[in-house]
């Protein structure tokens, strides 16, 4: 319903190749209806249409046209009625060439540095944000009684009524009317204000300075008396209707994708505010940020495929980080007794919705802590960021019709403490409640035959992608012969879940089946302590290690620890590894170096900022919240 739409002309417009499209992809928000056409611009602009009717607006669904609207009445002052309703503009030439639209645009920069004016601008001091401008604004200014200003922005619309034109521009900060009228730009024709006004188009930025006041309608307008370029934008923008048809567009040229669509500024400045909040709660917390090294000589710190790469100078071998704990250990082993990092991580794996290969981590690490203390941090900081930067502890995502597909309470359970809310549960509790399979630490072949064949079908499923599959019902027989053939089959999945360790075919099953169902916070406790090297072995049960694996949204956001720091027991851990050999972690000797010195026991968690702030936005994909995410070079 997105792609194709009656144009102004009443023709369909099918914007144009490679011009990255505006798209409102938060889940609760229609995509935005009319890029360059606003609710507020002044009186004299007809109510939008709808895609069926034609309409007096330009906008970037118009480029073959010219950029302006004429009203029906060209000499039609300020404030005229809405039924002086614009003349239909020029129809647009068929599919003209984006190189065509740059060689006039061109054309036009060459004209304004014929006029001594520079097409790309100058320093200008004095210039307030848009949002602050219009927050001035009284109403006992009237038309044009309020402060001298100065404001810059791109321009989103532009209605030439003659003598006056309306113009809205955009920053960062939101939106805002300027009114282009030759009474005030022409007073002072050495200028040529004037002549610089005919040069403009969509998606120019430009420099006005005027009078704040309101036009008779009410909308805030600043009453341009100074016009000088910011930037001449040679190319057109986006066209309105087609945000759906490539979002792959959006990504690749996110440069446009920001100011044609005010959700991912929003979406961009939210993020920053997020990180901003982390970083201030821990240095409340008296935490102390550090940076270490992004090239490595060893990669360790997690189990992942590294980028290498190589250092001519000393002809060495290195690794992009894949972690930062390793160094940040080293620094309790230094002195430090509270330190974090929000770093920048790469690994050498698959993009997805969820996963990209450059990604951003906050990793904490306290002195004598443990992973309890490292599970009311982490609480206790979502939930003060979410309050902060959101104003909630609901958090809601949103389809496309602005439904509520789901809910996620990070208030919890508000009889027990604050830092204490969050449901824990150890991975066996979660497995059997879920699955019925009780886990006793041995192969799942030695499982109830019922389980069994229970539980492959409902990995089956998850192989396929398919949730909550209803199971159909089977006798004794056709369950053993079901469950015989899976695990004999070379090509089936069981066959491969049967060759991994039991503690491995246990925490598979709590990934595939239990961990994408949990939407609520939930910490889950007692993982195997082969799957994690870096941990401490549980004392009570030393076939556990004392972590926890925080579980929002249906995925894994943060995991903590009661940290290993016995040199000799961490040497062990390290050479009895499971899974790709690719992944293990490098024995590192210069760390077990500095753990022989002496590491105080401590806890250390990490939290992945880019599925944190998916969680708190209702983003769906990791390429939403991240500016630029690694894309496949186009052909």
């Amino acid at each position: 319903m997105w792609g194709t739409r009656k144009d102004c002309a009443g023709t369909n417009c099918q914007g144009h190749p490679g011009v990255p499209t505006p798209y409102r992809f938060r889940p609760g928000r229609r995509m935005i209806r009319n890029l360059f056409a606003t609710d507020n611009m002044e009186s004299s602009t007809p109510p939008e249409p709808s895609p069926d009717q034609p309409s007096p607006q330009v906008d970037a669904s118009q480029k073959g046209a010219s950029h302006t609207a004429k009203s029906a009445k060209p000499g039609a002052g300020r404030g005229a009625s809405s039924d002086a309703a614009a003349a239909p503009v020029e129809k647009a030439t068929a599919e003209k060439p984006d190189s065509l639209y740059e060689q006039e645009r061109r054309a036009k920069a060459v004209k304004l540095r014929e006029l001594g004016v520079e097409p790309f601008g100058l320093r200008t001091p004095g210039l307030k944000p848009l949002a602050a401008v219009r927050a001035l604004h009284s109403a006992d200014f009237g038309q044009d009684g309020g402060p001298e200003v100065k404001v810059a922005g791109r321009i989103l619309f532009i209605r030439d009524m003659g003598k006056l034109w309306f113009v809205k521009l955009r920053d960062e900060t939101g939106e805002l009317q300027v009114a282009l009228d030759a009474k005030r730009l022409g007073a002072d024709p050495e200028k040529k204000y004037l002549e610089v006004r005919k040069l403009l188009d969509l998606g120019d930025q430009i420099v006005v300075e005027g009078k704040l006041g309101a036009t008779k309608t009410g909308e805030v307008t600043v009453w341009a008396t100074g016009l000088a370029m910011g930037s001449k934008s040679l190319l057109p923008p986006p066209a309105k209707w087609e945000g759906l048809t490539d979002v792959e567009a959006r990504y690749r040229r996110r440069y446009v994708d920001l100011w044609s669509n005010p959700e991912v500024m929003r979406l961009a400045q939210l993020r920053i505010r997020i990180v901003d909040e982390i970083r201030a709660f821990l240095r409340g917390r008296g935490f102390l940020e550090v940076e270490t090294p992004i090239l490595q000589p060893i990669h360790g710190g997690a189990a992942a495929k590294p980028f290498v790469t190589h250092h001519n100078a000393l002809d060495l071998k290195l690794y992009m980080r894949i972690a930062p704990e390793l160094y940040l250990k080293r620094l309790l082993v230094g002195g430090f007794s509270k330190v974090f990092e929000v770093n920048r991580n790469f690994r050498n794996e698959g993009i997805s919705p969820r996963h990209n290969p450059e990604f951003t981590m906050l990793e904490a690490y306290e002195a004598y802590g443990n992973w309890e203390t490292m599970a009311e941090l982490v609480e206790s900081m979502t939930c003060h960021v979410a309050q902060t930067v959101l104003g909630t502890l609901t958090i809601e995502h949103k389809d496309a019709e602005g439904n509520v597909r789901k809910t996620i309470n990070l208030a919890g359970d508000t009889s027990m403490p604050a830092g204490q809310r969050w449901r824990r549960a150890t991975m066996a509790e979660l497995v059997e409640e879920r699955t019925g399979w009780r886990f006793d630490k041995q192969a799942f072949s030695s499982a109830p035959l019922a389980v069994r064949y229970s539980l492959y079908n409902k990995l089956i499923d998850a192989h396929l992608g398919r949730r909550n599959a209803e199971s159909t019902a089977a006798s004794e027989s056709e369950q053993e012969a079901f469950v015989e053939i899976h695990e004999t089959l070379a090509t089936s999945k069981a066959v491969k879940f049967q060759s991994l360790t039991p503690a491995e075919q246990f925490v598979e099953v709590y990934e595939k089946l239990i961990e994408p169902t949990l939407i609520d916070p939930t910490f889950v406790t007692q993982v195997p302590s082969v799957i994690i090297p870096l941990a401490r072995r549980n004392p009570a049960d030393p076939f556990f290690c004392d972590v926890y694996e925080l579980a929002i949204n249906g995925q894994e956001i943060s995991p903590g620890y009661t940290e290993l720091n016995d040199p000799d027991v961490q040497r062990e851990k390290l050479l009895d590894q499971v899974g790709d050999s690719e992944e293990r972690q490098e024995v590192d000797e210069d760390f077990l170096t500095a753990l022989k010195y002496g590491m105080p026991p401590a806890g250390g968690l990490g939290l992945g900022i880019d599925r944190l702030v998916m969680m708190l936005t209702g983003a769906e994909s990791i390429r939403d919240v991240i500016l630029f995410p690694l894309m496949r070079p186009q052909a």
